[in-house]
């Protein structure tokens, strides 16, 4: 079922659970390699979804562990993905995803310029109330939910600039909410993976330890160095969100435009 490539993977699902850890979108990494070392498309991401939730595990518990979760923002922005994901995966049924891919080419960019030129991303406090905070927490994991069942790629990265300049809080905080959203939804989903056998163990475990490691390196660099690391990171995230989007166009034909 893999080639030749396959102990290439082990370095690059260790750098997606780095940069995962930190910012969010490692799935655009491990995905993709998953899927060049000649696993189908669903295996891939069932895979995928097993070893990132390994990792995942790793970084959240370090984020909670050192008080970097708000648990009531966090819980109703998981509420609100799980709605939002199976209206999400509802749609893709029924469009084509190249719609969606043309707006992430034409989205994606606005939010780059926005990390880039926000040199206080993440540092801007917001005093919301109870009620006020819960109500942005549904409805921003509602639409990125739907944005992660419809297509996926950078769902993280979206959740943690929703986390803070929506809800205001401080971007560690957002990190580790934004870790365990990720964390719910990809439990979930790998139960389904494993359920239908659309997990490749064989490869999925020594991955998942590669993830592991990556991860926990990843969220303790991100608690280390803030803001300083992790606006970075995302930029690099959304370059690659990006370039992702605009290589698949590109494959189907070059059409889409």
């Amino acid at each position: 079922m893999t080639n030749n490539l396959t102990p290439l993977i082990y370095p690059l699902v260790f750098i997606a659970g780095f940069v995962d850890s930190i910012a969010g979108g490692g799935g655009i990494i491990s995905l993709t390699s998953y899927m060049a070392v000649g696993l189908p498309a669903h295996m891939a991401l069932g895979t995928n979804k097993f070893s990132s939730s390994v990792g995942t595990t790793v970084a959240t518990i370090r984020f909670a562990r050192k008080g970097h979760v708000r648990w009531d923002a966090a819980v109703f922005s998981f509420i609100g993905a799980l709605l939002g994901s199976g209206i999400g995966a509802q749609i893709a049924l029924r469009i084509d995803e190249r719609t969606l891919s043309l707006f992430v080419i034409f989205f994606v960019p606005f939010v780059a310029v926005f990390l880039f030129v926000k040199k206080d991303f993440g540092e801007t406090r917001k005093d919301l109330s109870q009620i006020s905070m819960l109500l942005l927490s549904v409805l921003a994991g509602f639409v990125i939910g739907a944005y992660d069942g419809f297509f996926g790629p950078g769902t993280g990265t979206f959740l943690i600039i929703a986390f803070t300049q929506l809800m205001g809080l401080s971007l560690m905080t957002a990190c580790g909410n934004a870790k365990v959203v990720n964390l719910a939804s990809n439990l979930a989903a790998v139960f389904t993976f494993l359920q239908n056998g659309a997990v490749y163990l064989p490869l999925a475990i020594p991955c998942a330890a590669c993830g592991l490691l990556g991860n926990y390196l990843g969220a303790g660099l991100a608690m280390k160095r803030g803001s300083r690391i992790v606006r970075p990171m995302m930029i690099v995230v959304v370059g690659l969100l990006l370039a992702k989007v605009g290589i698949e166009l590109i494959g189907r034909g070059g059409n889409a435009l």
